[in-house]
């Protein structure tokens, strides 16, 4: 019931009977149920332009007993929170704009962001919802976040202690994705959302279902190592270099925001389309094993519009046809997200109305 209201929007009992197929004695039973709970509200009497007969009373979520407060930390050098209803519109902002130290002292400015987040709510809080960078467990623990110095974190133990909130924690590109599910442009139920931020990470919609892996680390195409001491010494790319993982040549040393952004810095016309054609086939082809594999509809990017919109993701959508079968490829869609940079808060937003009531 709650799941059909957050898709379609108010309705009246006997609408919500005929359209999930539950008799209207049993839908009412319900209704009546999540009143009591302040899930759902009466919102007046429903339009019935041309219809005889008694006008029934829509029913709807509760927008104004309940909000989310939800924080974003992919955004390089800022931490972004908003206060959003439960139908993931946004009723306040707070932004810092400083990244946040690595270690545990970034652990103290978070809890000390969210707190000062949460007081601006005006409602019953349903929870706290985290997007962050890193290898995530479906119970917040944060297993590994190398962009943040964040090694074996229960971060969401950690939130939920300290601010009495229950807190939701996930890989920034999982929110993406499922932001784009719930509330995007996404076409169909199998889709793969890119994020450029302080890092690079993908999360995956398949079935309508995130798809977390076996070890939670299902999407991490940031540390799949694409150059290496073979790479050609006048490449535009430059040599391989270090990745915060450890690693020398890893996706994530090309194409994270600053990387994107060094590369491109005093360049202009055709040399940066060059620049930015040569790191998007790059992504083509780390991406095209997956379409070949998932054979997904869309591919949604989220970062800075400037640097992905155009030569790069028209050279990774290239890079993924040159690479698969025409069949895999036939109906995929390479674009920005839809979602702007609003992406990770409403997706950290997803988490919580899943995690709590169970819908996205």
């Amino acid at each position: 019931m709650l799941q059909h209201l957050f898709q379609s929007g108010p309705e009246s009992r006997a609408e919500l009977a005929r359209s999930t197929g539950l008799t209207r004695v049993t839908t009412s039973a319900l209704v009546d149920s999540l009143l009591e709970e302040g899930l759902v509200s009466e919102l007046g009497s429903e339009e019935r332009t041309g219809k005889v007969g008694k006008r029934g009373t829509l029913v709807g979520l509760s927008e104004d007993r309940w909000c989310i407060p939800a924080v974003n930390l992919t955004n390089d050098g800022s931490i972004s929170g908003a206060i959003l209803t439960l139908s993931g519109q946004i009723s306040h902002r707070l932004q810092e704009k400083r990244a946040l130290p690595p270690g545990p002292e970034g652990i103290e400015a978070l809890t000390d962001f969210c707190r000062i987040l949460v007081s601006h709510a005006t409602a019953q809080i349903l929870g706290l919802g985290i997007s962050s960078p890193g290898v995530i467990s479906g119970a917040g623990f944060i297993e590994q976040a190398p962009n943040l110095g964040w090694d074996e974190v229960p971060l969401a133990d950690v939130l939920s202690e300290r601010l009495g909130v229950e807190t939701h924690v996930a890989n920034d590109a999982n929110c993406l994705a499922l932001a784009e599910y719930s509330f995007g442009g996404a076409q169909g139920e199998e889709l793969l959302s890119i994020v450029v931020g302080q890092g690079l990470g993908a999360g995956v919609v398949t079935g309508g279902t995130l798809l977390q892996g076996a070890e939670n680390a299902a999407g991490e195409i940031g540390h799949v190592t694409v150059m290496d001491e073979r790479d050609l010494p006048d490449s535009p790319l430059g040599a391989a270099r270090m990745c915060a993982c450890g690693r020398a040549g890893c996706l994530e040393t090309l194409l994270s925001e600053s990387a994107l952004r060094g590369a491109t810095a005093g360049l202009d016309g055709p040399d940066r389309s060059r620049i930015l054609g040569t790191i998007g086939a790059r992504l083509g082809s780390v991406l095209a094993p997956v379409v070949a594999t998932l054979n997904v509809s869309d591919i949604v990017a989220s970062g800075p519009e400037e640097l992905l919109d155009g030569p790069l993701l028209e050279a990774c959508a290239q890079e993924i046809r040159k690479r698969t079968l025409p069949r895999s490829h036939r109906g995929l869609r390479v674009h920005l997200s839809t979602l702007g940079s609003d992406g990770g808060l409403r997706g950290a937003a997803v988490l919580v109305l899943s995690g709590r009531l169970g819908i996205a």
